[in-house]
């Protein structure tokens, strides 16, 4: 068999344990006499336009295993998007002129819903060039709205990270009841509730936080958000509530925000974050509480100092499977996971590119004001563990990729 270079990147926003993938699959490769090396994409499939890569297989092995325990994306992340699959595409053509030059017979891409959209259109047009590639998407997403796998890696690390954030903030709000009796803790999730929802596992009594949680699948309403908040408030003597940044009311209309004044990405999606700030302006205006707002923003998706084993176990395993099918010959497909832990599985990238998996409706209580029992099954074991990580002077020691 003709020996042939590998390529992988990194795209979309970082999680704690995306460099764990990447260690997978530079770690799997090193096994196979068929892949001569493996070139780090810098940026994403930016770095391919660019020319620029650097040898991941010039990398020490004391290097590679500092990626299991460094948030951030080692390679670099970008938000970069292919717009046809079109062989005389400008995009294309750079593509697969970079990909001959370096020999590149295998593409593997980590990242969420957007970037597999991306790993599909490099399929897409390899098949219509006749270019011989295999091309592998790697899951990643704190949001775990990737469809077609139990979960995603990353999920469980900003879970364990926002339900931690969660039990010690309500805490705190408890002990200011009297002055500070309403807070506001936002997570990311645009469309999807899966990290908020997390939150419930903070929740030991009906004194702890969170009080109310509020998701993107349960249609927003004024009205009643007012009256839960007041209930709990007479009954608990304040409210800790955990949002996502994208409630949808109603109508189906983003809460809080002006369609008009919505900035976009680069797959269209628009950029959200200031439904705290509209709801804590709400409850002074209307119930006139004093209330504060968090914004955990991207602590929740860089913290590694208390990251979970089963997370980064999964993140390892994802990257070292891409490696193994896409030897065997398979193309155009991105691992899975199933619940059992360390089984994998495969799914068509067509099957997932630009798709979001929401919560289930028999996920949230019949109130539909908390996650139920059954979600809380769910997440539990993804959140098991906390990595070991190297402690230097008092602080977590990361390190970068000398190729960087």
């Amino acid at each position: 068999m003709k020996k042939r270079n590998a390529i992988v990147g990194q795209s979309g926003g970082p999680t704690a344990v995306i460099n764990s993938s990447l260690y997978g699959v530079i770690i799997e490769a090193k096994r196979y006499e068929e892949i001569g090396t493996v070139f780090g994409m810098i940026h994403g499939i930016e770095g391919v336009l660019k020319d620029e890569l650097i040898d991941l297989f010039e990398e020490t092995g004391e290097t590679l295993n500092w990626l299991t325990y460094t948030p951030g994306a080692a390679l670099g992340g970008c938000r970069y998007m292919l717009k046809s699959t079109d062989p005389d595409d400008e995009d294309i053509k750079r593509i697969f002129s970079v990909f001959e030059r370096y020999n590149i017979g295998y593409f593997f891409y980590i990242g969420g819903n957007d970037s597999m959209d991306t790993a599909n259109k490099i399929y897409e047009a390899a098949r219509k060039i006749g270019y011989e590639l295999s091309v592998i998407g790697i899951p990643k997403t704190i949001d775990n709205d990737l469809p077609e796998t139990h979960h995603c890696p990353g999920f469980g690390s900003a879970a364990k990270y926002v339900a931690t954030s969660v039990k010690e903030a309500g805490l705190h709000t408890e002990s200011m009841y009297t002055s500070e009796p309403i807070s506001i803790l936002t997570t990311v999730g645009r469309n999807t509730g899966w990290l908020p929802a997390s939150s419930i596992l903070a929740k030991g009594s009906k004194r702890d936080a969170p009080h109310l949680v509020y998701l993107p699948e349960m249609p927003f309403s004024k009205e009643q958000f007012l009256k839960d908040v007041e209930k709990i408030h007479k009954e608990v003597g304040g409210v800790f509530i955990v949002t996502g940044e994208g409630l949808i009311d109603e109508k189906g209309k983003y809460v809080g925000v002006s369609e008009s004044k919505v900035a976009l990405d680069a797959f269209g999606h628009p950029e959200l974050g200031s439904v705290g700030e509209y709801l804590k302006i709400m409850i002074e205006k209307e119930l006139k509480l004093h209330t504060r707002t968090i914004k955990l923003d991207i602590c929740q998706q860089s913290a590694m100092h208390f990251a979970s084993i089963r997370d980064r176990d999964d993140a390892i395993l994802v990257g070292k499977t891409a490696v193994k099918i896409a030897i065997d010959g398979n193309s155009g497909v991105m691992i899975t996971l199933e619940e059992e832990k360390g089984k994998t599985g495969a799914t068509s990238l067509s099957n997932v590119a630009n798709i979001e998996r929401k919560m289930p409706r028999d996920l949230l209580n019949k109130e539909r004001s908390l996650p139920s029992e059954k979600y809380i099954d769910y997440v539990k074991p993804l959140i098991e563990g906390e990595v070991k990580i190297p402690i230097a002077d008092g602080l977590p020691e990361y390190r970068r990729l000398k190729g960087r």
